[in-house]
């Protein structure tokens, strides 16, 4: 870790100069101990196609935007507390190459980088970085990082009932909970998911069943916790003995739910020193 930069001159000219970078529409970066350890540009696989973005790299968090004039202009600043982050490096596509997935509870996206060593570099920084953090607040890793969203072009039928194809009149939708790529009829129904938004979100059928099914188990074992345990049967004694009788109490579709999409197999910008 580069604790030795902060609170320096030369740390703060660099925060300064990435705010400056993002102007009205970003929020302010500079805060006691933090430290830009790095920046560059990475291929962020987006909805529709994949985008150069330009990330910069914190000891507590990671900021990324889009490119407007490099090194002079962004927009769009997205930033992502570092200890909500998870990695999982990813195969080569024929279109993407060097790629790695970023897992957040409320977001979780695919980047890649211009070289296998960039990527590696990348990834070492930011492990180390949310290693440090996790350590020092005792917190653990996210442990339920919300589902990436399959790009468009990946499919051209509904990946739930695999016959409505998209067209210019057909929408692609996306199912927030799982992220499949799904048309209007699979994915009618919005449910409340407070981790990833205030809002009700467009879910597909088989998601809304299965976290129905969830509300109703989690509202069952609340209940059951609330009710008083009666003590012995009105009308009977109470046993002697020690002994004791104790009673025990979708088909799969063609996409199922658990399938990921994304399937794990076995030049960094710059350094600041």
């Amino acid at each position: 870790m580069m604790d030795h930069l902060a609170n320096t001159e030369i740390n703060s000219q660099r925060i300064a100069a990435v705010e400056n970078c993002f102007g009205a529409s970003g929020q302010p970066l500079a805060l006691p101990g933090r430290v830009l350890l790095g920046e560059g540009i990475l291929t962020k696989e987006c909805r529709k196609k994949p985008k150069p973005r330009i990330f910069f790299l914190f000891n507590d968090i990671l900021v990324y935007g889009s490119i407007i004039i490099n090194k002079r202009k962004y927009n769009s600043q997205h930033i992502i507390p570092l200890e909500d982050v998870t990695l999982e490096t990813l195969p080569d596509t024929l279109q993407m190459k060097n790629r790695w997935m970023i897992k957040t509870s409320k977001k979780s996206f695919v980047v890649s980088a211009a070289s296998l060593t960039e990527r590696k570099e990348w990834i070492s920084h930011l492990e180390e970085c949310i290693k440090h953090l996790l350590s020092k607040t005792g917190r653990q890793p996210c442990r339920e990082p919300a589902a990436p969203w399959i790009p468009d072009k990946a499919t051209d039928i509904c990946m739930r009932c695999t016959h409505t194809k998209f067209s210019t009149l057909t929408r692609r939708h996306h199912c927030r909970k799982c992220g499949f790529v799904v048309c209007a009829d699979c994915s009618r129904q919005r449910f409340l998911m407070p981790r990833l938004s205030p809002k009700p979100l467009r879910v597909c059928n088989l998601c809304y069943r299965q976290l129905l099914a969830e509300k109703k188990k989690e509202a069952e074992a609340d209940r059951r916790q609330t009710e008083p345990i009666p003590s012995a049967m009105q009308g009977y004694e109470p046993s002697s003995g020690d002994d004791s009788d104790k009673s025990d109490d979708d088909k799969a579709e063609q996409w199922p739910a658990d399938t990921e999409f994304y399937t794990s197999q076995v030049s960094w910008s710059s350094f600041h020193s």
